[in-house]
């Protein structure tokens, strides 16, 4: 079935209940003027202004300025918001996560472990697969997400057999926190065709059960879509629960430009179609997923145009180069610090061979697309890299802002191409606090783990760059973004690398103005300058007054296009 099917298919199971959801979730309207005063708002413009007070009129900044100022714009009518020493700044804009992710809780099993969630033993990740389980008709596929091995008191994956052990009548999976493997059961291996029989494929390894072929479960990387795109297959109702409630998610922590950085057909359309019923109050980047796209987007069949809209704009085409340091898939230059299985040479390995990154790299710089390239070890930087540098030598473009997600690795001498080639990093900074203990003493030994997420390289190379979460392989806390870039402290109280730390106005940018300009976004969103989309959030405090507190301020309103979609109850 073609995408236009798809939007057919989806637009007519809606009609039933549309009109319920419309009167649900129809955005709240702007007021006509707001005045907001009194305050500490953070601009985020050019030259980092801190002023009192800001207007808007319908669903734009009218003027900032000092509470005097502000006051004189007031027409009859115009609601006026005392700030009362609290702080006003742009909206948080997701620079890269996997919107409505964090909504599957809805229809999963939550298997994360602390400082995120309970699960301590393999015995807690089975018990709630379970209990999915038995609420779930015979057949239907039962899954949950996040797990972690390395804080499992067993420290491994489940087993094939573990899971087959939770239901014989449903096809089971379990999804690694790092979203880059899973294990599933026999059922769910069956209905994907993987068997004993079944090579690995490129860029993907099936795991093995010792001394044999037969499948244990494990499927990293490209062995594992087959799987992701059934778990993908739920039903409109299903889907509107979930973006519902990652909505709400985002929305409570002030989150007015959400981004899904992979999503195949089905998906973008049915992000568009929620979007425009309103479910989905916040603007949303999406990156389409060049596997999933392919050929359409080189021979005509893509249209931005089909899926775009008001508040959804499709974004730059997204690559995977390498997986996860903590799944031992990220392709580094040199081997783990722990070995993996007992190679001391391991290295992980590319997701796409050098040579066809090359081409994709060159075919879709070309066509004229922005590209987005996941890299989490430094041999993928370096291939993505040469990649760029190749496409762009025979097709120079002036501003391309290629970002490469991630680039957890990056070395110096990387840091110093990306400014050269006009490559954009958005780092995912809170591995310092989720994973930075464990990159520190089993994946990558102190040395490497003290410079992952370079910021600051990045800062003394004038390289603009935005900082994101990935969620939902971490929750979405935007502050805690900002925290982990000025202090990099680890779980475990340790601080990682120094060295790399950034002032907390540049990592604040690097969640706002920062964040819109990496993806062309930055003349209508990002900063608090007339004419701007009126998209704010004010905070309890000021993350500027004491920086290692800032994780404990609380969002009380978040307002997009000037109207307030939450307020603290």
């Amino acid at each position: 079935m073609n995408w236009k099917s798809i939007l057919v298919v989806i637009a007519a199971l809606v009609v039933g209940f549309g009109v319920l959801i419309r009167i649900a979730t129809r955005p709240p309207e702007p007021p006509a003027q707001q005045l907001f005063i009194n305050g500490n708002v953070l601009t985020m413009d050019a030259d980092n202004r801190i002023v009192e007070a800001l207007a808007t009129r319908d669903d734009r900044i009218e003027a900032v300025g000092s509470t005097e100022e502000i006051m004189a714009l007031a027409q009859e009518g115009a609601e006026v918001v005392d700030l009362g020493g609290r702080t006003l700044l742009p909206g948080f804009i997701d620079a890269h996560g996997h919107f409505p992710g964090s909504g599957q809780k809805v229809i999963a099993a939550d298997l994360s472990s602390p400082p995120v969630g309970t699960a301590t033993t393999m015995s807690d990740v089975l018990a709630a697969l379970r209990q999915r389980a038995a609420t779930t008709p015979a057949g239907k596929w039962v899954s949950g997400f996040n797990y972690d091995d390395t804080l499992l008191a067993e420290k491994r994956h489940p087993t094939r057999a573990e899971l087959d052990a939770v239901s014989s009548e449903h096809p089971v999976v379990a999804m690694h926190v790092s979203g880059h493997l899973l294990v599933a059961n026999s059922l769910a291996l069956a209905a994907v065709g993987i068997d004993a029989s079944t090579p690995d494929p490129e860029g993907g390894v099936i795991g093995r059960l010792p001394g044999s072929q037969e499948p244990n479960g494990l499927l990293e990387e490209t062995a594992r879509l087959g799987v992701m795109t059934e778990l993908q297959d739920i039903g409109v109702m299903d889907a509107y629960r979930m973006m519902k409630a990652a909505a709400i998610e985002y929305a409570a922590r002030g989150v007015t430009t959400a981004q899904s950085g992979w999503v195949s057909r089905k998906i973008a359309t049915g992000l568009s179609v929620f979007s425009k019923l309103g479910v989905i109050p916040q603007r949303l980047i999406v990156f389409p997923a060049e596997s999933e796209f392919g050929e359409a987007l080189l021979n005509g069949d893509y249209d931005p145009a089909d899926y775009n809209s008001d508040r959804l704009q499709m974004g730059a085409v997204k690559l995977v180069a390498d997986g996860s340091i903590q799944g031992y898939t990220g392709y580094l230059s040199q081997p783990y610090y722990t070995p993996y299985h007992g190679d001391a040479t391991y290295r992980g390995y590319p997701s796409i061979p050098r040579d066809k990154l090359f081409e994709q790299v060159a075919a879709l710089h070309k066509a004229g697309y922005q590209i987005a390239i996941h890299g989490n070890g430094d041999a993928a930087i370096e291939d993505i890299l040469d990649a760029f540098e190749a496409a762009q030598k025979e097709h120079p473009v002036a501003d391309p802002r290629m970002i490469l997600i991630h680039a957890q690795m990056a070395r110096q001498d990387q840091v110093a191409r990306m400014k050269a080639l006009g490559v954009t990093p958005s780092f995912f900074s809170a591995h310092t606090w989720y994973w930075g203990d464990r990159h520190r003493d089993i994946f990558l030994g102190p040395e490497r783990a003290a410079v992952i997420s370079p910021a600051r390289w990045a800062q003394d190379y004038g390289l603009r760059f935005s900082s994101h979460l990935d969620t939902p392989v971490t929750p979405m806390l935007p502050l805690q973004a900002v925290w982990s870039q000025v202090e990099r402290i680890t779980y475990g109280g340790d601080t990682l690398g120094p060295g790399q730390r950034i002032g907390v106005m540049q990592a604040l940018r690097a969640v706002t103005i920062d964040a819109a300009w990496q993806v062309f976004q930055d003349g209508n969103r990002g900063s608090l300058e007339p004419g701007k989309y009126a998209d704010l959030v004010v905070l309890s405090g000021n993350p500027l007054d004491d920086p290692m507190a800032m994780r404990e301020l609380e969002v009380e309103q978040t307002v997009i296009g000037g109207a307030t979609v939450y307020r603290k109850p």
